[in-house]
């Protein structure tokens, strides 16, 4: 059988015996892969050395800057190398947006073997460019390439997903997408350890490191999509009936082509939500470990001094406290993203984005006054709540298309909408960073200077409010026609159900072992709960 036999997506329709516990991890397994660039600023240090080892070889100041991306002579600024983080998710956005309705068609086996040679083959390019000292191949390979492969790694399980899970929609994006939060927590620990190892007087291991990445991502990412079995059309677990219509007028039966959704006010509405969401957690996310050493400083180890009178040595001691701080944030990110999107199947879609707004609103305004008031535990639980939010806020979300939209295309649909992550990621920051340095110039004391961009982050919550309070279901007449439907399911080469409940057409009829299932979860759970108890164990210095 001929390799574009087996990605095509028609030899990926499940049999009636397999067991859709076995798609999860195989989501998993990619999604764990490409969350790495979360972690990817654990290579920034080492590389602002490369060539200097122990200490960076400052470019010439005469130097222009397209001079210093061919220069390889001379170290490479923590600046250009973030350059890498802001392309991560800007391609990622934008290939998910436009390759989405390509993937529906070809299906998610061939996205994620697409998204494994993009991601991992950016890697090898990196480093390459490593090798070389070409700041341009680590943009071209991780950045571009790789952003690539985020793109399409991120989005190709969500359909599939929510297809297999109908009765659990939240539940089963919530588990997959938890997997891209958490994927830093593995690879960044994992990194450090590899750069130790292969570092020499004459190298700092990051090429090296860059290179057996590539190979374990590689393995585990085209694991997980050769494991990917979409269900036929019209199957459902056995035992279950879908809700009437008229029982919850907010998830819809029909289906919307990603064609038209550009048009339709409540894709817009749901951009909004999101793009609000993300780029309050995302100003928090960047902010978090600096905030807590200015705003409580020497309190943090027991003494009453101002951040700019601590010692060296003290500061060193409340930084290993902020690390710890942040690895507690990192913790409540993946577990939100699993809990709140569960959570969304019981109050709905709708409701759990009203608790994000309002709880957040009222967490944000009042993260100014426990700081003033030297409340370490109630400042640090607002920001676990807040973090929580924000993972939560995407892994909802495509429970939430696939409810306004329909399934058919919800893949494609979420790619759109992942345009709203990419505008997040460069309002957040910015907003946050820029204010700051305002109110500094203007000579506002380091510990009041997050005030103000508190009760801003909490603003924009209000609108995401107002946002979600305007979402309505869907007009008729943006819904598929059964001609319409027809001719695209034909197009995604869908096979009918072969059994009334349960049953499916067989790519393989026979059932999946139990055992499989705990393989395949074991897989996955183990690098994940390694990464766990690496975070955790540096969370623990906070309350030390």
């Amino acid at each position: 059988m001929a390799l574009l036999d087996i990605l095509a997506k028609e030899r990926t329709v499940a049999g009636s015996g397999f067991n859709r516990w076995l798609v999860p991890p195989a989501a998993l397994a990619i999604h764990l892969c490409i969350g790495m660039a979360y972690g990817f600023s654990v290579f920034w240090l080492p590389l602002s050395k490369a060539i200097g080892i122990k200490e960076a070889v400052v470019c010439s100041k005469d130097l222009s800057f397209f001079a210093e991306i061919f220069a390889s002579t001379c170290d490479w600024k923590i600046s250009m190398l973030g350059w890498m983080y802001t392309l991560f998710f800007v391609l990622l956005g934008s290939s998910a947006a436009i390759w989405g309705g390509w993937l529906e068609h070809a299906g998610p086996r061939k996205a994620g073997v697409v998204s494994a040679i993009c991601w991992c083959g950016g890697l090898v390019i990196s480093a390459f460019g490593v090798h070389t000292h070409q700041i341009w191949l680590l943009w071209l390979g991780s950045g571009v390439i790789g952003g690539i492969g985020l793109g399409l790694g991120y989005i190709s399980p969500v359909s599939t997903l929510i297809k297999w899970f109908p009765d659990r929609r939240g539940m089963a994006t919530g588990m997959a997408i938890m997997g891209f939060g958490g994927g830093a927590m593995i690879g960044a620990p994992l990194a450090n350890k590899l750069m130790t190892y292969f570092a020499t007087p004459t190298s700092v291991g990051v090429m090296e490191t860059f290179l057996v990445m590539a190979a374990i991502y590689f393995v585990f990412m085209m694991g997980g999509a050769l494991s990917y079995r979409v269900p036929p059309s019209g199957w459902k677990p056995a035992g279950w009936t879908p809700p009437a219509a008229s029982t919850n007028v907010m998830i819809t039966q029909r289906h919307v082509h990603v064609s038209r959704v550009w048009g339709i006010p409540q894709f817009w509405l749901v951009w909004g939500v999101l793009c609000l969401n993300v780029s309050a957690g995302i100003g928090i996310i960047g902010m978090s470990s600096p905030l807590l050493q200015e705003v409580f400083a020497g309190q943090l180890i027991g003494v009453q001094v101002a951040f700019n009178d601590l010692t060296g040595p003290q500061k060193v001691q409340i930084a290993a406290i902020a690390a710890g701080f942040t690895g507690l944030l990192s913790l409540f990110n993946i577990g939100g993203r699993f809990v709140w999107a569960s959570f969304s199947d019981y109050i709905g879609r709708k409701g759990t984005y009203f608790v994000f707004f309002v709880l957040g609103f009222v967490l944000y305004a009042a993260i100014p006054s426990f700081g003033k008031a030297g409340n370490l535990a109630l400042f640090v639980g607002s920001f676990c709540i807040i973090l929580s939010m924000y993972g939560g806020g995407f892994a909802t979300v495509p429970a939430y298309l696939a409810d306004l939209f329909g399934t058919q295309m919800v893949g494609a649909i979420h790619g759109r909408l992942l345009t709203a992550w990419a505008t997040a990621g460069v309002l957040g920051p910015v907003l946050v960073n820029y204010i700051r340095e305002y109110q500094l110039a203007h000579g506002v004391a380091k510990a009041d200077s997050y005030t103000i961009t508190m009760y801003i982050l909490a603003g924009m919550l209000v609108l995401g409010f107002i946002c979600n309070a305007l979402v309505r279901p869907v007009a008729d007449k943006y819904f598929m026609t059964d001609d319409e439907l027809a001719t695209e399911r034909k197009l995604a080469h869908d096979r009918a159900v072969a059994a009334e409940v349960g049953g499916g057409t067989a790519a393989s009829s026979s059932a999946s072992s139990p055992i499989l299932v705990l393989v395949a979860w074991a897989a996955v759970g183990l690098p994940l709960a390694w990464g766990v108890m690496i975070t955790f164990e540096k969370a623990v210095v906070l309350f030390k």
